[in-house]
């Protein structure tokens, strides 16, 4: 993916180096926002197929510990096979709905900082080492790659969040 149609992010693996602040900004704009609304709302589906709010958040903090987690695998080992993260049995398996937004917006903000310190030790050569990536089909993809990804999926998560907490209905 080049581009993604529903937000308008464009992979650009040169970005990888200013990966962290991004990641950081968008996590503090959800925090932000689970820190401003009512649990009951951000903890309500709008529609049966889209996750709330707070299970995006939830979402979004698995996904910065899981992307660390890879980081680090791949700085040490050759070529590691990453396993799924299991993002739509989480939701059930972890309870996102029942979670304390408060909690969450703590743990994601400090997810974002474990994810950005883990970006910010990786040298010019360091970006180039790959994985093999589980998502959407197994495919090696380097550390830039991986760390632009990861700030699209808080940019993408944010809009979903956003979209619905503005006028508390899914588009």
């Amino acid at each position: 993916m080049d581009q993604c149609l529903e937000c308008g992010f464009t992979y650009d693996p040169d970005d990888a180096p200013a990966a962290g602040p991004a990641i950081t900004q968008g996590a503090a704009a959800v925090d932000e926002i689970l820190r401003g609304h009512a649990p009951d709302d951000l903890a309500k589906r709008r529609r049966p197929d889209t996750w709330s709010p707070l299970e995006y958040a939830c979402h979004l903090r698995d996904v910065l510990l899981v992307q660390r987690e890879r980081v680090l695998t791949a700085r040490w080992a050759d070529r590691p096979v990453c396993a799924p993260m299991g993002r739509d049995e989480r939701v059930e398996h972890d309870g996102y709905a029942k979670q304390d937004p408060v909690d969450v917006a703590r743990q994601l903000t400090d997810a974002a900082r474990l994810f950005t310190n883990v970006l910010d030790q990786v040298d010019p050569p360091g970006w180039s080492r790959v994985l093999v990536y589980p998502f959407p089909e197994p495919v090696e993809r380097s550390l830039r790659w991986v760390a632009v990804h990861t700030v699209h999926e808080v940019r993408h998560h944010l809009l979903d969040i956003r979209r619905q907490v503005q006028d508390g209905r899914t588009p």
